[in-house]
This record gives structure tokens, sequence and C-alpha cells, in this order.
């Protein structure tokens, strides 16, 4: 099964998404959102980086 993104309300009445892989491990959390909107613009920023190159800083 290919990995989901999950939109929902957090516990402040702000909206997150988080990332899960394909066996339902979160792989990645958000910040809060104010507007459903914004954290839905937030999902679509990470697809459309998500093939961007890796900068080992070590």
């Amino acid at each position: 099964m290919a990995g989901k993104f999950e939109l929902y309300k957090g516990s402040s009445g702000d909206f997150r998404f988080r990332l899960k892989a394909g066996n339902g491990e979160i792989i990645a959390t958000s910040e809060g959102y104010t507007t459903k909107a914004a954290a839905q613009n937030g999902i679509t920023s990470v697809k459309n980086n998500a093939d961007s190159p890796t900068v080992d800083l070590t």
C-alpha cells in the first residue's frame, strides 16, 4: 500500500496533517495551520517538493 496524507484537527483546534508510510508508520507531521485550506496548501507544497535533492550537512 502506498503512503498517504491525513488531514485532521489538532487538540487546540488548528488544522494539521501527517504523512504515513504504507505500513502505517508516521514519517512526517506538520505545524498547526489556522485554516483547512492552509493545511491543504502545506500538503501540496510537500508533494511538489518531495523530489528535492538531499543536502548532507553533517
